[in-house]
């Protein structure tokens, strides 16, 4: 990666800063899951004072387990549904700043367990919020939703802050709730106090570390370790494919500008990749089998599925006009980097040797 000198433009950020973050009280939620390691990974190399509070890593081998990541933090294991154990890890805690990441984040696996999944992304949501509002310490919270949360009409441009929310499965309905949320206790309770809550909605992630079932690139990386065909539903779907550590320098920009100036960027925030960097699955799998060496990569699925959008983009203007965040990696480099990760023999070095070389490498 090449690493640019320019790293401010005029008073925005265009990376986390060190001279923010160290020594800063921070709490993850989620920190256990594939995008909170990597987001601890982060900041320890901007030497943050870490708390984490989430369920246990439900994939083995895990993303939090190769970065060592209850070294990373105090780390708590915790269900989001269980209000008293939040408030008791947040009042203890004292952050400065809290990132809620923990989630039901599958779409199929909402479509199996619709109401966990709203117990989860809905409830789980306002506990957290309400620990805050509870905890005089807390300034600034990032809650993370997801692209999906949008009324997704096929439209082929991308979506702004300002689309209709909405959500077709129990997962992605889930978010759109969980926006509706964070917008009360903002507006109810936080905002009074100068407490800053803004939302986050990213695109489709992808890097080294994730084990999930049912996500495009673990599969196919699954498959092309053991020779055989991945099987894939809806190869014409377009997503907003980027790298997992381009959203989570998003937010950790957006925490900074949250904490300087509250009343203005307490709003909700979408972080995609640029325009040309919007995907089918087939070409995703096209390239990444290119990486891996492997020449037919993926046959159709046989049989019925659940119901997907078939086209999904964001318009991520409002990132890049007023906090200075742009993406650093195109579709290829990104799957470049992550076909490396899986192959790396020492993979906590490489997560590391990664999120610092991206740290360094900053938008034009």
């Amino acid at each position: 990666m090449e690493n640019l000198a320019l790293k401010r433009v005029g008073a925005v950020a265009l990376t986390p800063e060190t001279s923010f973050w160290a020594g800063r009280r921070v709490l993850v939620t989620g920190h256990t899951g594939f995008k909170g390691s990597w987001l601890l990974t982060l900041l320890e190399s901007l030497k943050a004072q870490v708390t984490g509070l989430s369920l246990a890593p439900d994939t083995s081998p895990s993303m939090f387990e190769t970065v060592g990541g209850a070294s990373l933090c105090d780390h708590h294991i915790a269900d989001i549904r269980d209000a008293a154990a939040v408030e008791t890890i947040v009042t203890r805690a004292e952050p400065e700043i809290l990132l809620h990441l923990a989630a039901q984040p599958l779409v199929r696996a909402s479509y199996a367990d619709p109401i966990g999944t709203y117990q989860t992304n809905v409830m789980g949501t306002a506990h957290v919020l309400e620990a805050c509002r509870k905890t005089p310490s807390v300034r600034t919270i990032i809650s993370v939703t997801t692209d999906k949360c949008y009324a997704n009409d096929g439209r082929a441009e991308g979506y702004r802050e300002d689309a209709p929310l909405g959500g077709h499965d129990p997962y992605s309905n889930s978010k759109a709730c969980a926006e509706l949320v964070s917008a009360c206790w903002r507006d109810s309770f936080l905002g009074e106090r100068g407490t800053g809550l803004a939302t986050a909605r990213a695109g489709n992630v992808i890097g080294g570390g994730d084990w999930s079932a049912d996500r495009l690139v673990p599969d196919a990386i699954r498959a092309f370790s053991t020779g055989r065909t991945l099987e894939i539903r809806n190869p014409d779907a377009v997503r907003p494919w980027q790298h997992v550590l381009e959203p989570l320098t998003g937010y950790l920009l957006l925490a900074q500008a949250l904490t300087t100036d509250p009343a203005r960027f307490a709003r909700g925030w979408n972080f995609g990749p640029a325009p040309a960097d919007m995907a089918s699955v087939r070409d995703v799998i096209g390239l990444l089998g290119r990486h891996w060496g492997v020449t037919q990569p993926w046959a159709a699925q046989p049989g019925d599925h659940p119901h997907e959008a078939a086209m999904l983009t964001l318009d991520s203007s409002a990132a890049a006009d007023l906090l200075g965040w742009r993406p650093r990696l195109t579709l290829d480099q990104a799957l470049a980097l992550t076909a490396d990760w899986y192959r790396a023999e020492d993979k906590r070095a490489v997560s590391r040797a990664q999120a610092e070389a991206f740290l360094d490498m900053v938008p034009a």
